[in-house]
């Protein structure tokens, strides 16, 4: 699916003469930048090597393609499907295995694990949004990967990889940008990366970068009227958000850089340190309200989002013997705080419950304006070591073996306020959190401890059989307070403490163990050609739900059935790979707010599913001309009906009470998602030059899983995009115009609520792709 200029070793089948050829032929191939090398088994292969369906952007493709950000990389990858507020603030997952809806704090964990070069990135809520530049590749590894990436590749792993140091000599370069989206406002950027050698055997490389993306969506005039819950016009209150209005809200600064350092001990081990930093943030919002028109919101209040985070790693490689042993180490520090409108909230009160929590008296007979806000943050940790050792190559039998330990940690604040509600009489804010009619504090650690095994035999030269275990065990625990004023006294609610308990009206544990494996078959036709089938399972752990009389939520796991092709013709220049799937996913997690609840989300086990799909993509080069292109197509079903709960976390299907019937589609995931581009590249003098076009399509999709939200919100619809490029490289800089969403279509990506749909459907927001952006970039390398 894309293209190269990344030379690595190759992982060789076996020592015979075929098996020389073929090794040969990769290594040539890549360093011919028609091949990409990735690492989805923990070892450097040809992607056309590696049996399973793994789509995977290079250095050369992601310039090619424009990418900075996760929503320019998540459009060309069919089998990626995503819901988002906003950067920073996306829900990713693969084939279709979403429920819809994810992203509670204290929820489920992701179905799609993240992971930057060796090490985990994952958290709930929102997955990071890193920036795009001196990358060696994105990997998109569809289907369960429990068997080496863990708990949280249910679904799927994504991986981006960092370009390491190098010791053969000094590189750098400088590329500096500016846009403007059509209707909006300007942005630009400016990167930069330098490669020094500072011996034969160590080298740095440094990385930093700045990018201000410009605004399209206007915060516009409204006025409502709250009634109070009284027909006398005298308790009435009515607001504007006159404050709040202005074009082109939606604007993100984000800047950041890398630091890395490559050390040769000797010629058998190598230590590898980096740090990656990295601070966005996000104003206004990114979703907009069909009701007040296109691209229009109407805010009644601020909104950002403020996401800094910092990892640090270490990765050992050397020798044991001719086995390979490495330890991959990480630290991530994560601290996100986020202001969001919840009025709709209010309004929904106001109009459907009576006036309930919308009706405030302050002290003099007046009554207080019920808009809320909702304010959260949320500090994540998290620490990972592997361990693992790999047999050395060339031989009949290929083994990775390791163990792995996980933390992971989130304390979470919530304040869900009006202003004012604390200095009322008899005043419902919780005790202790200021002007909060909702508060939610609370801390959760994730803890994995797990072992496995993955290794391959070639029962002949052409033949091979792969398989592997992990071993897990999870223990989890959740603690703290969620909740209203009701059930609290001075007694049991104690001040913010290093766990940040306000009210202690939880204290779980949830430990589980288990294992999931894989088995495969491949058969390699010739050099150029393979076939192969997968049997593989995932799993994801279960939880403890914040309300104390709601039962907790098991695991749901997954298993995958699979048969794929890798096949090269016409001397390498046409690339043909595709895969076949069905995939079974039992006791899906689901969150849900039964009636009575108040609007808190509890997470359920809704039943279960199945996923029939297609994945394709393809690569033709002739001469100056390159095609290239990547489809998938997904059919996902519950097939038990998806019983509604009680207040109490009980299934009620014997009431005749269903949230979703058996053949629901699946949500967020289109049917039919695919891309493809054409690229020709010429002399033009001096100039290397190109032009370049891309198509992009995807068909509507439903926004939530349950019949009742699903109907509220409504379904997207299908749309394309064309983006257009031209340019230049000549002794040594380059410089390209670029057009994206030439058209100015208005596809949108997902429909979201603040809060709960079923209180909050009527304030439905739509998180559209980006519109019509014209851009210049100029790049000199050093």
């Amino acid at each position: 699916m894309a293209t190269s200029a990344l030379a690595a070793p190759v992982a060789l089948a076996q020592q015979t003469p075929q098996a020389d050829a073929q090794s040969a032929a990769d290594a040539a191939a890549a360093l011919q930048g028609t091949e990409i090398i990735v690492t989805a088994q923990k070892r450097s292969e040809n992607l056309q090597s590696v049996p399973i369906s793994i789509q995977a952007l290079g250095t050369r493709k992601l310039d090619e393609l424009n990418v900075s950000s996760f929503d320019d990389y998540a459009k060309v990858l069919p089998s990626v499907s995503f819901q988002s507020f906003g950067p920073g603030q996306t829900q990713l997952s693969f084939r279709g295995i979403t429920s819809g809806g994810d992203g509670l704090h204290g929820g489920s964990q992701p179905t799609a694990a993240l992971y930057l070069d060796e090490v985990p990135v994952t958290t709930i809520a929102g997955a990071v949004d890193l920036h795009v530049y001196d990358i060696a590749r994105v990997e998109a590894l569809s289907g369960p990967q429990g068997t080496l990436f863990g708990s949280s590749s249910l679904a799927g792993t994504l991986r981006i990889i960092p370009n390491k140091p190098d010791t053969k000599g000094f590189s750098g370069r400088i590329d500096v940008s500016g846009n403007k989206v059509g209707k909006g406002t300007g942005g630009g950027s400016a990167e930069g990366y330098v490669n020094i050698p500072l011996s034969d055997r160590a080298a740095l490389r440094l990385m930093a970068f700045y990018q201000h993306d410009g605004g399209y969506i206007d915060s516009v005039p409204g006025t409502r009227t709250f009634t109070l819950g009284d027909d006398n016009p005298a308790t009435n209150v009515t607001v504007n958000n006159a404050r709040f209005v202005k074009d082109n809200v939606n604007k993100t600064d984000t800047a950041g850089g890398r630091a890395a350092l490559k050390v040769d001990l000797d010629d058998n081990w190598t230590v590898q340190p980096s740090v990656i930093y990295q601070h966005q943030t996000t104003r206004g919002s990114f979703l907009f309200d069909p009701r007040y028109g296109d691209l229009k919101v109407t805010d009644f209040g601020p909104s950002y989002n403020r996401d800094a985070w910092a990892l640090a790693t270490m990765t050992i490689n050397g020798k044991i013997g001719n086995w390979d042993l490495t330890y991959a180490g990480g630290y991530f520090d994560r601290r996100v705080e986020n202001l969001a409108d919840y009025s709709e909230y209010s309004v929904a009160y106001d109009q459907f419950q009576g006036g309930f929590y919308t009706y405030f008296q302050a002290a003099d007979g007046s009554f207080i304006d019920p808009t809320q806000q909702v304010h959260n943050h949320d500090d994540y940790t998290k620490q990972s070591h592997e361990l693992r050792i790999s047999s050395p190559t060339g031989e009949r039998y290929k083994l990775v073996a390791g163990v792995f330990y996980q933390r992971q940690t989130d304390r979470i604040v919530a304040d869900y306020y009006i202003n004012g509600l604390a200095g009322i009489p008899n005043s419902p804010a919780v005790p202790k959190a200021g002007d909060d009619l909702f508060a939610t504090r609370a801390y959760r650690v994730d803890r994995d401890y797990a072992a496995f095994i993955d290794g391959s035999f070639d029962i002949t030269p052409q033949l091979t059989l792969a398989g592997g275990i992990r071993v897990f065990r999870v223990n989890n625990t959740f603690v703290g307070f969620s909740g209203f004023k009701s059930g609290t006294t001075a007694a049991n609610c104690v001040p913010v403490v290093a766990d940040d308990r306000v009210c202690n009206n939880f204290d779980r544990q949830a430990r589980q163990h288990g294992e999931t494996h894989r088995v495969n078959l491949t058969w390699k036709i010739d050099p150029d050609r393979l076939v192969y089938a997968t049997y593989s399972t995932g799993y994801r752990p279960g939880g403890n739900n914040r309300r104390p009389n709601v039962n907790p939520y098991v695991a749901d796991t997954l298993t995958n059935y699979e048969l794929g092709f890798k096949t090269s013709w016409f001397d390498r220049k046409f690339r043909l790979n595709g895969a076949l799937f069905y995939e079974k996913w039992k006791n899906l997690q689901y969150g849900l707010s039964p009636v009575g609840s108040f609007g808190v989300t509890n997470i359920y086990n809704a039943g279960d599913a199945r996923v029939y799909g297609a994945e394709m993509d393809f690569n033709l080069r002739l001469g100056g001309l390159n095609l290239s292109g990547s489809g998938a197509l997904i059919d996902g079903k519950l097939t038990t009906d998806f019983c509604s709960f009680d207040t109490n976390g009980n299934p009620d299907c014997t009431l005749g009470v269903i949230a979703a019937p058996k053949g629901t589609p699946l949500p967020i995931q289109p049917k039919f998602k695919g891309n493809m581009t054409a690229r020709y590249e010429f002399d033009m003098g001096k100039a290397k030059a190109f032009v370049q076009g891309s198509l992009n399509h995807q068909s509507g999709t439903r926004s939530y899983l349950t019949t009742n939200e699903a109907n509220l919100l409504g379904r997207t619809d299908g749309f394309e995009t064309f983006d257009f490029s031209f340019g230049a490289k000549v002794s040594g800089f380059d410089i390209s115009a670029y057009v994206e969403n030439a058209f100015d279509k208005r596809g949108i990506l997902s429909i979201n609520t603040v809060c709960t749909p079923s209180i909050c459907g009527a304030g439905r927001r739509f998180y559209p792709i980006k519109p019509q952006v014209f851009g210049i970039k100029l790049g000199h390398d050093l």
